[in-house]
């Protein structure tokens, strides 16, 4: 995988920068999504900018964040990609579009920000830039698709007293990827699986901005 992030050249004297491509995956409310354009707005992502929004789901409500933000918003669904039929070979044949997609938007680095969808090892093979993932639990703890629940039901087991979230790269074992940066989320007295979730969001949306910046600058 190519990996070329450096957003200066250097041309004479002179040291001229350039914008840096980002594109961001989606699958839900898109709060993460929102974290980033809010922090682009703000100047906060420098050279790096918002230039496509892939979702794999129709009623994503990242969508509407794009769109208000007028960044190209794509729908790319598995299930209508596959007329309905999906098994081991479409779901390759998908990955395999998916990648080509991306590709021709040469992004510099790719977002999963609440990305439900598994990709094979054809996709991460075919795709040009790298990706990085945010995903609600620590390094070794809770992969896939419920870190949150996960966590909540090992504190109340009382197995860990906190919880947290990270940035990692994309690999093909789930959540397994260099980490790029953690937050710590604590589990407090009384919480419900709610409030959780809530402090998990808002512990998300102050990471993954960090995380950009982070892996940008290495």
């Amino acid at each position: 995988m190519t990996r070329n992030l450096s957003p200066t050249t250097i041309m004479g004297p002179a040291r001229v920068q350039r914008m840096v491509n980002i594109a961001v995956l989606i699958s839900g409310n898109g709060s993460n999504l929102k974290a980033l354009i809010t922090a682009q707005q703000q100047g906060q992502l420098g050279v790096a900018s918002i230039t496509q929004v892939i979702s794999n789901r129709f009623n994503a409500g990242g969508l509407r964040h794009a769109h208000a933000a007028n960044i190209p918003a794509h729908l790319f669904n598995l299930s209508t990609f596959c007329s309905g039929q999906v098994n081991p070979e479409t779901r390759k044949a998908y990955d395999a579009e998916l990648a080509h997609t991306l590709n021709a938007f040469n992004p510099d680095l790719i977002v999963l920000a609440g990305w439900m969808h598994i990709f094979s090892p054809a996709f991460l093979s075919m795709v040009k830039a790298p990706l990085i993932n945010l995903h609600p639990a620590l390094p070794g703890q809770f992969a896939g698709a419920h870190g949150i629940e996960d966590a909540y039901a090992a504190w109340q087991a009382g197995n860990i007293t906190h919880t947290g979230c990270m940035v990692h790269e994309v690999i093909e074992e789930i959540d397994a990827g260099k980490v790029i940066d953690t937050q710590i989320v604590p589990c407090l007295i009384g919480d419900s699986l709610e409030d959780l979730k809530q402090r998990m969001h808002t512990a998300e949306h102050q990471l993954i901005v960090r995380a950009v910046l982070t892996y940008l600058k290495q």
